[in-house]
């Protein structure tokens, strides 16, 4: 059994469909929530799921020895950022090289970066005229949203878009593809 940890910052959908996506995998199993927030409503659908939660905050989370025990004990194989805003310490990349996975709202290289996330990017987007966005689901390294792109899948961008509107397609490609491609991934680390 490959065990996932999830690390995500807010209201935790990604996690939840992530979770509930392998909850019977013969395989795969996320085995745990990581936050950086104390007040993130991952934590309350983690604990409705029933999988162990823990908040890692402040210099805890910057120098990593803490985190790296966290998932040692837990035994997770796997990483997947799910809405996780913070660059995660050198010392965890290299502890799982190949084995960290995030989703960005944006196709990158375009509009990501620190502090494109959400709504932000969503914004970005429509206001360079873009006629498309989508999602890229990429390895994490030690530079936000520069690790290798393994996944992308596009949408529509219409003139009459908000970012409210556009993050509701992008919601939809997300939660259809981020987990297929994790199982993907993790299944070719078993082969």
């Amino acid at each position: 059994m490959m065990k996932i940890a999830v690390f995500a910052s807010g209201s935790g959908t990604n996690a939840q469909h992530i979770a509930e996506y392998f909850h019977a995998h013969a395989d795969i199993r996320v085995s745990l929530i990581i936050s950086n927030k104390r007040d993130a409503f991952v934590l309350e659908r983690a604990e409705r799921m029933k999988i162990p939660a823990v908040v890692i905050t402040g210099e805890a989370f910057r120098e990593g020895r803490y985190i790296q025990g966290v998932l040692s004990s837990h035994q997770i194989d796997f990483i997947v950022l799910a809405g996780f805003l913070l660059l995660l310490p050198a010392t965890l990349i290299r502890e799982y090289p190949g084995r960290i996975l995030n989703i960005h709202p944006a196709l990158l290289p375009k509009y990501g970066g620190k502090g494109m996330y959400g709504w932000h990017v969503h914004e970005a987007v429509i206001a360079a005229g873009e006629k498309e966005s989508g999602i890229s689901i990429h390895f994490v390294n030690e530079s936000y949203d520069e690790g290798q792109v393994i996944f992308q899948a596009k949408c529509p961008v219409y003139e009459s878009d908000t970012p409210d509107t556009l993050a509701t397609r992008i919601h939809e490609l997300e939660y259809s593809h981020y987990p297929r491609i994790i199982e993907k991934v993790v299944m070719n680390l078993t082969t």
